[in-house]
């Protein structure tokens, strides 16, 4: 096969300590575009808003893109989504595309410095543990994707449905 034709490899996703805004962005980037490569079944991310994750860029849309198609669940917890509107346009249009697997869900009466920032899968997870040095910890650890899958299903049971994909008028 040519290189046109070669399926791309999925990114080697980090296991260990992530420290810096350039080393989040990047490993949210690398977490999108496995998700795509690897056909990751569900994802759920969470964080207070949202407003210095990547999710407007073109490559982390087109990324989603190649992820979503039918099975998939894409789960979405915020504090508020006024910064996704603001900042993030291209993937408040995937989420008004992909609706039937996007669930976002709010928890305006949570504290935002208790509120994760994290991105969990099946097999691998991501959190962000100070958000103001952007420092954290990811792996594919079972324990680690457990306590944290525990920490946001707790949270999300808190919530309630946020951010819709239309708006509806009279």
């Amino acid at each position: 096969m040519d290189s046109q034709t070669t399926p791309a490899e999925p990114p080697m996703l980090l296991e260990g300590r992530f420290s810096g805004r350039t080393e989040f962005t990047s490993l949210v980037r690398q977490a999108f575009a496995a998700a795509a490569a690897e056909g990751w079944r569900e994802i759920i991310v969470c964080d207070p808003s949202f407003e210095d994750w990547p999710l407007g860029e073109r490559v982390v849309v087109q990324a989603l893109n190649d992820w979503s198609r039918t099975g998939r669940r894409f789960t979405m917890l915020a504090k508020n989504y006024d910064e996704v509107l603001r900042r993030h346009a291209r993937f408040a249009a995937w989420r008004r595309t992909w609706a039937h697997i996007v669930e976002c869900r709010g928890s305006a009466s949570t504290p935002a410095d208790d509120m994760p920032s994290a991105l969990w899968a099946p097999g691998w997870v991501f959190d962000r543990l100070e958000l103001t040095r952007c420092a954290g910890v990811a792996g594919s650890e079972v324990a680690r994707r457990l306590a944290l899958r525990e920490r946001l299903n707790e949270r999300l049971l808190k919530s309630s449905p946020a951010f819709p994909a239309t708006t509806l008028g009279l």
